[in-house]
């Protein structure tokens, strides 16, 4: 399937268990046959998407270190790798910069530092075995209010497991795209309330440039624009990554990843991956535009 038939699974379907009290139906769709090469319609349910995930998840479930704009400055105190993706943040090592989306070996001593940001908002910063962190509901992530810390403090100790760090070349590379970083325009699938807008706002909300407003975070970005809203109330319903809502006062507010899973605003749009993964490297003072893509 194509990547447009995918954000739709994704939105409709996608579950990363097969536990959910109130289970999506099933869903059809169509794409090619890898094996004899001909359309093919099928009925797939969240289960099987959520099977498919299951591998990627474990990848992911390490912890690694998310740096917004500024960094820190770090000392290991043992073996390891590292990976830095994400926001060009001048990053060093022992003094001398290094690449980005490679493995890069560092051992007792070795001294990490975050300089100027060039482009981007956040960084990640991964570490071989992951940071040991202790799990809280079912995560590693620290989040004020619900964990012990919420911040690196400085000199804070971090935990990670001693490995070798003979980084080997094995041969493949990672292909990495870093245009995005760059990129001003967000896309967007119509939302479940996208019709409820008249045609003139919709016109309006495709050709206005928003502002990135200082007070976005990782549960939603705002903007310094408002948008004509004489849309009523809807009952609550669900909210995911991506959704963007439009407040009674004319907020135009996109949903990032600490975002919560209700919400009683009508949902207008809703943001590719793509859109989150660009949306989420803008730093306040930015501008963007909406760009319409349908299932």
């Amino acid at each position: 399937v194509g990547e447009r038939t995918a954000e739709k699974i994704k939105i409709q379907i996608g579950s990363a268990t097969e536990d959910l009290e109130v289970p999506p139906e099933d869903m059809s769709v169509q794409g090619r046959d890898l094996l004899t090469g001909k359309p093919k319609q099928v009925e797939i349910s969240y289960r099987e998407i959520a099977k498919a995930l299951d591998k990627s998840i474990l990848r992911i479930e390490d912890a690694v270190m998310e740096i917004t704009m500024q960094g820190p400055q770090l000392e290991f105190e043992g073996k390891t790798s590292i990976c830095i993706s994400g926001a060009n943040l001048s990053v060093q090592l022992n003094g001398s910069e290094i690449e980005k989306n490679v493995a890069v070996a560092v051992t007792s001593g070795d001294q990490l530092k975050f300089g100027q940001r060039r482009s981007g908002c956040r960084a990640y910063l991964a570490i071989l075995g992951g940071f040991e962190v202790k799990e809280v509901l079912g995560s590693k992530s620290w989040y004020d209010g619900i964990t012990e810390n919420y911040r690196l403090n400085k000199g804070q100790m971090l935990n990670y497991p001693e490995v070798s760090n003979d980084v080997k070349n094995k041969f493949a590379s990672v292909k990495t795209k870093e245009d995005y970083i760059f990129e001003n325009e967000i896309e967007v699938f119509p939302g479940p309330e996208f019709e409820k807008l008249s045609s003139s706002q919709k016109h309006t909300l495709f050709e206005t440039e928003f502002t990135i407003d200082g007070s976005s975070n990782r549960m939603a970005y705002r903007f310094q624009e408002d948008f004509k809203n004489d849309l009523e109330a809807i009952p609550t319903g669900p909210v995911v990554p991506g959704t963007v809502q439009l407040t009674p006062a004319g907020n135009v507010i996109p949903l990032m990843k600490d975002c919560q899973v209700t919400g009683g605003y009508p949902r207008i749009l809703q943001l590719s991956e793509k859109g989150i993964r660009i949306m989420a490297q803008k730093i306040p003072g930015e501008k963007i535009r909406f760009r319409r893509i349908d299932y």
